[in-house]
């Protein structure tokens, strides 16, 4: 396919946010473009905001004067859809509502030519349904943009039941050339992104629900130990929570009322009380005037602990070894589960249990959890969970040890997973649900949460990153603790850990018992020896550093044959 040439008119019916947005792009990107709104006049406003946002980056030295001019020449507002008969392709990107766009579309298709693409930039309609509406649904498909559209690089091209796969790859070219960063998907619920990124707002406000932290705290370790760009809470506010909480009431009816989606009730009750984040003064933050920002929970200063002994591999948190010697405190390195013990204290990195069922279960006491980071080295804080029963002096020390490494230590209450981990374990889980549904591939997904919501690696790179098994257990402890189906696996998580198992043809069965009955060297493994961690769910651009496992099991990426006479050998759509 190729990408629209840059004479074809595009026609944007809506001057909102996004539609001024998108005709903005079309517009840099050498389109003639015509720009329209029910409303009298918003079409000529929305030109005009255009100019002073062009403007704002000529005095920035990002634009030159000759392209905002050359730009806002290719730019007209027009008075109405009889208007848009030279349009080669019309973007529609007006209210939420099906039958106002199915109205829409009918009426478009009387107007502009037989050639032209019929796009929607619905966030959250089906476009099937949307496109059940028009005589030839063929032509019409998703074109979902992220606001603001002139900076955000994401572009959803979403497939209905009916589209054309010219039109997709026209659209999908279209996109690259725009300078946007393309994925293809299918048309269900919430698509890639809103979908995928539910877990991100619910585990923040089922912790804020179970007292386990502040808002504050939870945002700061997210940004400061996960390296997410905001925190839950702050990006809710900046969103808006009647936009938030309409879209997970959304995706939760669409799927009709599958625990994953579930609202949350103190989000809800926020926009009862009319405290929609930044947009209306108010949220979980107080953005009035003046108004501080509280800060996070944070450790008070303790000692430095002379020497660490390190039981066995730490996984995910392996370098911590090594910053430790940076930070001038004795190694001493010995067999065992993977586990730090300072000072008779034994510090582990959270597997989904809380740190209280933990030490019962496994008999150690005092014990402290600490959380994932996407990079020890760069993280500048840690949350730390104490069993219950924990001295003070024994959580001291493990504040102490993360402090010596140049860490704030926000301590929560004990809960399972704490913050960072069990949120990217249930974003895993939920991507791993979209690839394996056929949504879009593990690529797609990937690029699609890095570049729409700015996520420090897609979460099915993450989860290669800190090793299925890890992430498989912790979902499955956050099940056994809660005895909610929100907390379950996604099936492909277990698939790709038992593809991981299975011996290979030199290492079978049978090859086994003539090596000894021939008397010579076995090739049999002891059951889970070596095995599982090294396991990967994807194959991904951002995964580049998938091989930080605990042993050295080869990976198995997604993109292999999966079944006999199944989706085999191309790259999935699954």
């Amino acid at each position: 396919m190729a990408a629209l040439d840059p004479s074809v008119t595009v026609a944007v019916v809506g001057a909102g946010a996004m539609g001024q947005g998108i005709a903005q792009v079309a517009a840099q990107a050498g389109h003639p473009v015509l720009l329209v709104d029910t409303r009298p006049g918003a079409a000529q406003a929305a030109v005009g905001s255009i100019a002073k946002a062009l403007t704002a980056l000529v005095e920035k030295g990002k634009r030159t004067a000759a392209e905002r001019d050359a730009t806002m020449d290719r730019l007209r507002a027009v008075d109405g859809l009889s208007d848009l008969a030279p349009a080669g392709l019309v973007v529609e990107a007006i209210v939420e509502d099906l039958d106002v766009k199915r109205r829409l579309f009918a009426e478009l298709e009387g107007i502009v030519g037989a050639g032209a693409i019929l796009a929607t930039n619905t966030s959250s309609l089906s476009v099937t349904a949307i496109g059940a509406g028009v005589r030839r649904p063929e032509r019409l498909a998703g074109l979902h943009f992220f606001n603001p559209a002139p900076l955000m690089a994401l572009v959803e091209i979403v497939s209905g039941l009916a589209t054309d796969a010219a039109v997709l790859g026209t659209l999908f070219d279209t996109a690259k050339a725009w300078g946007k960063s393309p994925v293809r998907c299918r048309s269900t619920p919430g698509f890639i992104v809103n979908r995928v990124a539910r877990p991100f707002y619910a585990e923040g406000l089922r912790l804020v629900q179970e007292q386990a932290a502040d808002p504050a705290t939870i945002d700061a370790v997210a940004r400061e130990a996960g390296g997410f760009r905001m925190g839950p809470f702050e990006l809710m506010d900046l969103i808006g929570h009647d936009v938030n909480f309409a879209v997970t009431r959304s995706v939760h009816a669409a799927y009709f009322g599958d625990p994953r989606f579930q609202p949350s009730l103190i989000q809800q009750e926020l926009v009862e009380a009319g405290r929609l984040g930044r947009k209306t003064g108010r949220g979980f933050y107080d953005h009035g005037p003046g108004a501080a920002k509280p800060a996070p929970r944070t450790a008070e200063p303790a000692a430095k602990p002379d020497r660490v002994l390190v039981q066995g591999d730490l996984g995910p948190a392996a370098s911590l070894v090594g910053l430790l010697r940076e930070a001038g405190i004795a190694v001493e390195e010995t067999a065992g589960p993977g586990l730090l013990v300072a000072d008779g204290v034994t510090l582990a990195l959270t597997d989904g249990r809380t740190a209280t069922a933990r030490a019962a279960e496994d008999g150690i006491v005092p014990l402290v959890l600490f959380d994932l980071a996407l990079d020890y080295a760069k993280a500048t804080r840690v949350a730390l969970a104490p069993a219950d029963g924990t001295p003070a002096e024994a959580l001291a020390v493990a504040a102490g040890l993360f402090q010596a490494l140049g860490k704030a230590v926000s301590v929560i209450d004990d809960a399972p997973g704490l913050v960072v981990m069990r949120t990217v374990a249930m974003l895993a889980s939920e991507a791993a649900d979209a690839a394996m549904q056929g949504v879009a591939s593990v690529a797609d997904i990937d690029i699609a949460m890095t570049k729409g919501v700015n996520y420090p690696l897609g979460p099915l790179a993450w989860a290669d990153r800190i090793g299925l098994p890890h992430v498989l257990a912790v979902l499955d402890a956050l099940a056994r603790t809660y005895g909610e189906d929100r907390y379950r696996a996604s099936a492909l998580l277990r698939r790709r850990i038992a593809a991981s198992r299975i011996p290979s043809p030199s290492r079978s069965r049978a090859n086994e018992v003539c090596a000894d009955a021939a008397g010579g060297p076995s090739v049999r493994r002891e059951r889970g020896e070596g095995q599982g961690e090294g396991v990967a769910l994807g194959g991904s651009a951002s995964s580049g550093n998938a091989t930080n496992t605990t042993d050295s099991t080869p990976r198995i990426p997604l993109t292999p044959t999966l079944s006999p006479g199944g989706r085999g050998g191309k790259e999935p759509t699954l």
